[in-house]
């Protein structure tokens, strides 16, 4: 067996039978880069790969050979990396999180029945803002602290649970460490890595939020959604830091380098692969490989089950390259078998890279339980209790509550600090059960030996000077844009292959509708010669462009349901809104192209329309002007709606005004003054104008009208309150393509800088002591 070979060539042992072995190395064994293996005069067979050409069987070969074991369990790779660093003196980046003085209030919440989303509450509500801003009334509304003046200290190496009851603020702290909470929540205290502000920084690129929602595209499988993160979150930028200097280091020097290791650590530092080592290297960690060609899918398209979606979401966030995870009830859906093994390779990691996990589970099994090193206990916004797992019932037993037999260790603590059930843990037979308040819980915390040690940890600053360089994230995005935008391309167009069924019945349905047009608008002379014929002509090319405006309107659903993965993960810092907006805009110009092509060859000659070629092309790019200038707008609609009901509602009005103020149905002439704008505004104005001139201004059209002065194609065009100029034209086109340009800015302005609609949920029961409010808004 030989040793590692260049930057990109590893000798593995060579297959047999068709299947790759796993190697052992024993203690007569030397290896070393560019040296020969001599292990007690026998030389096995290797086979040398390039792991910068892997295939899927050679990804899944390499990854098998380092985990060396058929569980999920990635201890022994992740420990033979370590060594393997350690060995050559490289220092892994190590994040410290602190949170001081924490509060988190929400202001201006809602009472009793005011807290009901109904038409009527949301009038009140806009028209109370209103009156608000401009200070003539005040309403009656109240604050509610999530967060009261919390402290915490996470070390790298260390794997923290947090635990407590629903409503206990669990998720605004994750979401407060993260950096991802809402903007009409009431911020004071501090949170800091690496003694630095959250603010100076790129926070969200440092640290990933792990949601409890599964929000993922359904056409995408397993193995794609996984390995479009891996690309934009820039997977294997760790690994090829580490790889330069270990090659560095280890030239020249006689050191025990195992060939799988070396080619796992290779492979993974190869970044933007359209498949990528770590991918497989999550899926085989989290189960996942089972499922890795299936679809995601939703309650439209068949798909993983609800327990393997969570998964999917967890590998998403730790495919990359980032060390500090905030999970927020990850175990939801998964069985106790699943949850113990997620976190125990989660735990490895986090001892192994000196990585941050602090993980919200609801009710974690006993098993899972004790993977962890730290408790954090929170209850009606307090901490009362944050420190080793060991320690957390001797410092309530010093209270006075007893964890009782046969029941878990977990349920305890988050039933011990509810009034309802405290009472049946007291087992101080010396004075009578009296209910201990969680505030005083979390003062007897602070006077206690770990709280004061916690205090006295944070009162220490973190030194910026030993901080590594590396650990906090100075970039906006992890990949260069071109790359970003690449990969935006690249499922975009996976997306058109997965949606291909929707495109080719849209072609059909313009083909269909074409037909039908064609018979009902029949050709009855090739030289018209009157005002009436001349009429259904145009009323036939008015239908042409409603029916391209119409049938753009499919952009909207596509975009809608996309969206909520969309903020994940532009949030998360993917990538920026422009790359994923630009692909979709040009891509769609190909399809705007073929629909025009098809409607005008099956409309335009059957109909009878101006016979010249010129003419025709001319046709068909107005045709593809106004499909843009559609797709545009139902894009810009779901983007601003950000809601299938209210986008549909609004879409509906806008096709409306549009069309009335279009110039066909009520002539120019016609129009009312206040409602000139309305004319101007419109698309369908200019695109009406141009249709009209290009199809009138042909030369058989300029007979004599027999029913009155000039001819027949400026008659029909006066009629209308048309131009006849043909620089009408080209001013149409123009036009068009501006709105279809400014459209897909705003909906890259409308992605860039709104916010998911929040969905506000609140009871009152009458007494103020016993609101319960959802926290998240």
């Amino acid at each position: 067996m030989a040793a590692p070979n260049g930057a990109g060539i590893v000798e593995l042992p060579a297959p047999v039978n068709g299947e790759a072995v796993a190697a052992a190395a024993t203690d007569e064994t030397i290896r070393h880069p560019g040296a020969e293996e001599v292990s007690a005069g026998v030389r096995e067979q290797v086979e040398a790969i390039d792991v910068r050409r892997l295939d899927r069987r050679g990804r899944e070969r390499v990854l098998n050979e380092a985990l060396a074991t058929t569980s999920q369990d990635n201890y022994d790779l992740l420990a033979a990396v370590k060594r393997r660093l350690d060995r050559v003196g490289i220092e892994v980046p190590t994040v410290e999180v602190r949170f001081e003085n924490l509060n988190v209030v929400a202001a201006d919440i809602q009472l009793g029945s005011r807290a009901l989303p109904t038409l009527i509450n949301a009038a009140r509500d806009t028209i109370e803002d209103l009156l608000t801003k401009l200070r003539i009334y005040q309403p009656k509304r109240r604050t509610l602290t999530i967060l009261n003046n919390v402290n915490g200290i996470l070390k790298p190496g260390r794997m923290a649970l947090l635990l407590g009851p629903p409503g206990s603020g669990k998720s605004t702290l994750l979401k407060a460490l993260a950096g991802k909470l809402d903007n009409n929540l009431k911020v004071t205290g501090r949170v800091t890595y690496n003694g630095e502000s959250v603010d100076e920084f790129y926070v969200q690129r440092t640290a990933a939020y792990v949601s409890q929602t599964d929000d993922h595209i359904a056409e995408l499988t397993v193995r794609e959604t996984l390995d479009l993160a891996a690309r934009w979150q820039g997977a294997g930028q760790d690994f090829a830091g580490y790889m330069k200097y270990a090659m560095e280091r280890e030239n020249g020097k006689s050191l025990d380098t195992s060939p799988e290791i070396d080619a796992f650590m290779k492979a993974s530092s190869i970044r933007g692969q359209k498949h990528s080592i770590s991918t497989d290297y999550v899926l085989k960690i989290l189960g996942l490989d089972t499922c890795a060609d299936a679809l995601v899918g939703d309650y439209m398209v068949r798909g993983i089950s609800g327990g393997q979606k969570k998964r999917v979401t967890t590998g998403e966030m730790i495919v990359g390259p980032r060390k500090t995870f905030f999970m927020d009830e990850i175990s939801t859906g998964l069985d106790s078998s699943t949850t113990y093994w997620t976190v125990k390779c989660l735990g490895n990691f986090v001892h192994m890279r000196q990585g941050i996990v602090l993980m919200a589970l609801l009710q974690p099994p006993p098993e899972t339980f004790e993977l962890f090193d730290d408790i954090i206990l929170l209850s009606e916004g307090y901490v009362v209790y944050e420190g080793p797992r060991t320690e957390v019932l001797p410092f309530f037993e010093s209270l006075g509550f007893q964890l009782p037999p046969r029941k878990g260790v977990a349920d305890f603590l988050q039933e011990v600090t509810s009034r309802k059930d405290q009472a049946q843990y007291w087992a101080d037979d010396s004075k009578p059960y009296v209910y201990i308040s969680v505030p005083e819980i979390a003062q007897a915390f602070k006077d206690s030996a770990i709280g004061r040690f916690v205090s006295s940890a944070i009162s220490v600053q973190f030194d910026k000077a030993k901080g590594h360089p590396e650990a906090l994230s100075r970039t906006k995005y992890a990949a260069p844009r071109w790359e970003l935008l690449k990969t935006c391309f690249q499922r975009e167009i996976l997306l058109m292959k997965r949606h291909q069924f929707l495109y080719v019945f849209r072609t059909c349905q313009v083909a269909v509708v074409g037909f039908v047009t064609c018979t009902i608008f029949t050709r009855l002379r090739l030289h018209p010669e009157s005002e009436i014929e001349g009429n259904l002509y145009l009323s036939c090319l008015f239908f042409g462009l409603v029916h391209m405006i119409f049938n753009g309107i499919s952009e909207l659903p596509l975009l809608m349901f996309r969206l909520p993965v969309f903020y994940k993960q532009r949030d998360n810092m993917f990538h920026p809104a422009w790359a994923w907006s630009l692909a979709s805009f040009l891509l769609r110009v190909p399809y705007s192209i073929i629909e025009s092509v098809i409607w005008s060859a099956v409309v335009y000659y059957s109909v009878g329309f101006a016979p010249e070629i010129w003419r025709f092309f001319r046709y068909v790019l107005l045709l593809f002007s106004v499909h843009q200038m559609a797709l545009g707008m139902f894009r810009t609609l779901a983007s601003v709606a950000r809601d299938m009901v209210v986008a549909t509602t609004f879409a509906s009005v806008c096709l409306l005004i549009i069309i009335s103020s279009g110039g066909f149905i009520i002539p120019k002439a016609m129009v009312k003054p206040w409602w000139a704008w309305a004319f101007w505004v419109s698309p369908l104005t200019y695109a009406q104008r141009a249709i009209s001139v290009n199809e009138f201004g042909a030369d058989r059209w300029m007979k004599s009208s027999t029913t009155g002065n000039g001819t027949v194609g400026d008659n029909v065009l006066k009629n209308h309150s048309l131009p006849t100029d043909d620089r009408w034209y080209w001013l149409g086109v123009g036009v068009l393509l501006t709105y279809a340009l400014f459209l897909n800015v705003v909906v890259t302005l409308a992605l860039a800088f709104l916010h998911p609609l929040k969905k506000h949920q609140a009871t009152h029961t009458g007494d103020d002591s016993s609101d319960e409010i959802d926290k998240n808004g």
